[in-house]
Order: C-alpha cells, then sequence, then structure tokens
C-alpha cells in the first residue's frame, strides 16, 4: 500500500480575492520525487508554498482546506510552525547561504533548535561531515570550513542550502526551481544530488524545465490556472497524457 507524504483536500489559497488555488486534493509518495510543471503563474510555487505554510508572510493571504503531513492537518489550530518548518524544510531559487561560515552555515539550525546536550562538540563534527558528504561537498570543503559561505560558487551555494536542512531531519524538502540560477554543468550536479537524495527524503520540485523534471522524478503534476490537471508516473505523463492541456504544454503549444 503506497505512503503519503503530503496529502491535500479541498485546498483553495486566496491573494485577497483572487482564488490562485481551487480546491486541490492531491498527494504525494513518501520517499519519492514529485514534480510540479506547468506555465508561469499557475499555482505551482503557490502550492509548494503551502507545505511549510510559508505563504501566510504576505498580506492578504488566506488558505482553506486540509494540508496533512504525516497524518496531521498543518493548518489545524494546534500547528508548531517552528517544528513544522524543521520536519518540511525548502530551497529556493537562488542559494541564500547565511553570511556565516561554511561550519556555521550547517550547524545553525542544531544550534538554534536543540538543548546543549544535544551540542557538544563530537555530535557537531558528526552532523557537519553527515550533511556535507550527504550533498556531495566534504571533500572539497573540509579543509576550509570556516571560508564565508557567500564566496562559495552558486552551485556549492545551493548544495549547502541543502545540507543544511539536514541535521535537523527533514521528512519532506521542498525545491522550488532549484536550479534556475545555475549553469548546465551546475544543474546536471545539483540533479544528480537530488537523485541521491531520494529515498532517504521525500523531495517536491517545482521547475518550468520539463526535462530536468523528466531526468528527476517519480511523479509528476501539471498545474493550469490554479488546478491539478493530472498527475502520473513521470514517464506516463510525458508518454501518454490523459488530458488533452497536458498533451498541448508538454508538445509546446502554450506555456
Amino acid at each position: 500500500m503506497d505512503e503519503y507524504c503530503i496529502k491535500t483536500r479541498g485546498l483553495k489559497l486566496f491573494y485577497g480575492e483572487f482564488e490562485a488555488l481551487k480546491g486541490l486534493d492531491i498527494r504525494f509518495l513518501s520517499g519519492k520525487t514529485s514534480a510540479l510543471i506547468g506555465p508561469s503563474g499557475c499555482g505551482k510555487t503557490t502550492l509548494l508554498r503551502c507545505f511549510n505554510r510559508i505563504n501566510e508572510r504576505y498580506e492578504g493571504v488566506r488558505t482553506e482546506g486540509e494540508v496533512v503531513v504525516q497524518e496531521h492537518d498543518i493548518y489545524s489550530a494546534d500547528t508548531d510552525l517552528v517544528e513544522l518548518r524543521k520536519k518540511v524544510g525548502m530551497v529556493f531559487q537562488r542559494p541564500n547561504p547565511l553570511p556565516l561560515s561554511v561550519r556555521d552555515n550547517i550547524l545553525y539550525g542544531l544550534r538554534l533548535h536543540f538543548s546543549r546536550k544535544y551540542r557538544d562538540a563530537s555530535t557537531l563534527d558528526e552532523a557537519l561531515e553527515t550533511s556535507l558528504r550527504a550533498v556531495h561537498l566534504w571533500d572539497d570543503l573540509k579543509d576550509s570550513l570556516s571560508t564565508e559561505a557567500t564566496t562559495l560558487s552558486l552551485e556549492k551555494q545551493q548544495k549547502l542550502c541543502i545540507a543544511r536542512l539536514l541535521p535537523l531531519k527533514p521528512e519532506v524538502i521542498l525545491m522550488d526551481e532549484p536550479c534556475s540560477a545555475l549553469d548546465p554543468d551546475a544543474t546536471a550536479k545539483i540533479e544528480e544530488l537530488l537523485r541521491d537524495l531520494a529515498g532517504d527524503y521525500s523531495l517536491v520540485i517545482v521547475t518550468h524545465n520539463m526535462a530536468q523534471a523528466r531526468r528527476v522524478s517519480d511523479e509528476c503534476a501539471f498545474m493550469l490556472l490554479g488546478e491539478v490537471v493530472e498527475m502520473r508516473r513521470t514517464e506516463d505523463l510525458f508518454v501518454s497524457p490523459r488530458d488533452q492541456r497536458t498533451a498541448n504544454y508538454i508538445e509546446g503549444r502554450f506555456g
């Protein structure tokens, strides 16, 4: 029986009077990579930001319906947003490392969220190495951990931003166009990393790059005008879409 990391029921989101998401019922498989594709303005990023309630930072936003993460409706009154964002981490379009050292970037979350007894030197050192190894940065950076993170290449900055989430042991990692600021070589390396992370984490990725969605995702949802037109196994969606609107988008007839 399939297990799902995120399920929505009747999810609507309004920016003022504008209905950006229109009653979505969608489920994302645990331990898989799920991609959201569709033309600009279709609601992909808005949907992604519902999963850690980051939309609420914007004035005039109103949300209806349910978003269930690990069997808990994150829009219920008893949701702790700090705990939610530890479970559901997010990587943005442009790398945003803190203006601190590589070491302090990786350990920032542990130092912020956990008591001192969980932050002894050996625990921190282990978390630092494990996280950097997971994103293929340990060999490159192990001798320059005091280097300010903002001086790294964009590729390494984005990998570092992913690594920064890992000590908190997230269940889901959200990625909003994680390669949009990168050149083709760096994009290929980030995609390789995503394939390596798949299985250990549930990944949900927004991308305008359909070839990228096809390369890295297990399942794919096509969105249009605030609705999910269809969601299927990625290869099935690209080879034999069920909806003509999906076929038109994939074939480049609009978007």
